[in-house]
């Protein structure tokens, strides 16, 4: 027995370790919040929804970057239309612009609309840029996303490593205390 005393010593700290570790790292905290990052992103990161996301962003985000850099465009040159019209149309600008509102309310609303529009349009283009490498890691990880959410619950890593140790502290305890009390 005095030989293996310290393989079983060796043991019984390895087994030790095991239990301790996982709670000097705040493993249960962490596998915790780990779980529930998981169980949040499920429906975001399942195929289909990945799909429609870069779907939106390429056919519907990215074509407006067009439209905002001319809506900022437009704003500017608004009142110089205002202008122009008034002058071919013989008529005052205030004379100009309750004609397009009568006749046309939506075209109207959007010209005079576009200055307070401008600040959120100016966002547009470093918006798109921003969101870029956000779209393409979805796109690229919804396989490693399914591998990952098929593991056990994270919630569980703790006693992988304390129920092992535990194991590991009464198999070389047990032959250990035994040999004392001789």
């Amino acid at each position: 027995m005095r030989s293996s005393r310290p393989y079983l010593v060796s043991i019984m700290v390895i087994g030790v370790l095991l239990v301790v570790a996982p709670f000097v790292i705040s493993l249960p905290s962490r596998a915790s919040h780990g779980q529930t990052m998981i169980t949040q992103f499920k429906p975001i990161m399942q195929p289909a929804s990945v799909a429609v996301t870069v779907k939106y962003y390429d056919q519907t985000f990215t074509p407006l970057r067009a439209l905002a850099t001319g809506g900022i465009q437009a704003a500017s040159e608004a009142p110089a239309m205002i202008t122009g019209l008034s002058h071919a149309l013989h008529t005052s600008p205030a004379q100009t612009e309750a004609f397009l509102s009568a006749s046309y309310p939506a075209m109207y609303g959007l010209l005079s609309g576009l200055p307070k529009l401008t600040p959120i349009l100016q966002q547009v283009p470093s918006g798109l840029t921003h969101f870029a490498p956000l779209i393409k890691t979805m796109q690229d990880n919804v396989a490693n996303y399914a591998a990952i959410s098929a593991l056990p619950s994270f919630r569980l890593f703790t006693w992988f490593f304390v129920i092992p140790g535990v194991l590991l502290v009464v198999l070389a305890g047990i032959p250990l205390f035994a040999s004392r009390q001789q």
